[in-house]
């Protein structure tokens, strides 16, 4: 695909969705003016994006908390799960005995877990960790695993003929023919990434934008309550965007779609 097709593809993608939230951001500013909602109850857009600028500075250092928090959890939580997937697909038996409990490990809420982590292991930086951890490297580890399993089953028989091992034919085969799967799950894992550390300060710590999120709820402001929202949905975007390129930038041999 050309570049000028490439850029008419992305443009086609994403006016629909643009138009929609111009249209409802529209709609809202309307209906609050309209029907002359409260402030506090529900606020204009326009005024969300004003208080949110009058404090933008004190934004601003509660965001970079949570991104030091998210990026920290996000890397040992795809890295953790990466190694359940290769550790589960290459001991068979391992994979029977382990997956049921891994699937049932997500039954427990993260909510009602992330209290316990924090009488364990006190209030710092760890508890917070292990709860975006617990957040992301489940979706990483399945998809690797779905990815693995889905090897060319005649490629790697023409490996075997050829006297490769296994190290060989999982690095020269399995793995990079994973890496869409793998990268389906760790995009997920991405956007929980957000979620996971806004839950672990919720749950207990002294900045971020989850503690600033709670300051505003006792203090019945509303718009900074909307200001920090959309806060975490820029964050859960930006981190989900960063993975797409860079799938694009290591799976350069996946052919274009149409």
């Amino acid at each position: 695909m050309n570049p000028k097709g490439k850029n008419a593809s992305w443009w086609k993608s994403v006016w629909p969705p643009l138009v929609a939230v111009l249209f409802f951001l529209a709609t809202w500013q309307g209906a609050v003016s309209y029907l002359q909602i409260e402030s506090w109850l529900l606020p204009a857009p326009s005024l969300i994006v004003q208080e949110g600028m009058a404090q933008s500075e004190l934004l601003g250092a509660h965001t970079w908390a949570t991104i030091r928090l998210t990026l920290g959890g996000f890397a040992i939580g795809t890295a953790t799960g990466l190694l359940i997937a290769v550790v589960l697909h290459t001991i068979p038996f391992l994979k029977s005995a382990l997956y049921p409990l891994l699937i049932l490990s997500q039954n427990i809420p993260i909510i009602a877990l992330g209290p316990l982590l924090m009488v364990w292991f006190g209030f710092g930086v760890l508890p917070k960790l292990m709860v975006i951890t617990l957040v992301c490297f489940f979706p990483v580890a399945v998809a690797a695993m779905d990815g693995l399993t889905r090897t060319d089953r005649t490629m790697m028989n023409y490996m075997r003929m050829s006297g490769a091992g296994r190290m060989a034919i999982f690095m020269k085969l399995e793995l990079p023919h994973s890496l869409p799967q793998v990268f389906s799950g760790i995009k997920i894992a991405a956007t929980y990434s957000v979620m996971g550390a806004i839950i672990a300060e919720w749950i207990g710590a002294s900045e971020g934008i989850g503690y600033y999120m709670m300051l505003q709820k006792s203090a019945y402001r509303t718009d900074l309550i909307f200001a920090a929202i959309g806060i975490i949905v820029a964050l859960s975007l930006l981190m989900f965007v960063m993975i797409v390129l860079l799938e694009k930038w290591l799976v350069r041999w996946k052919p274009d779609q149409e």
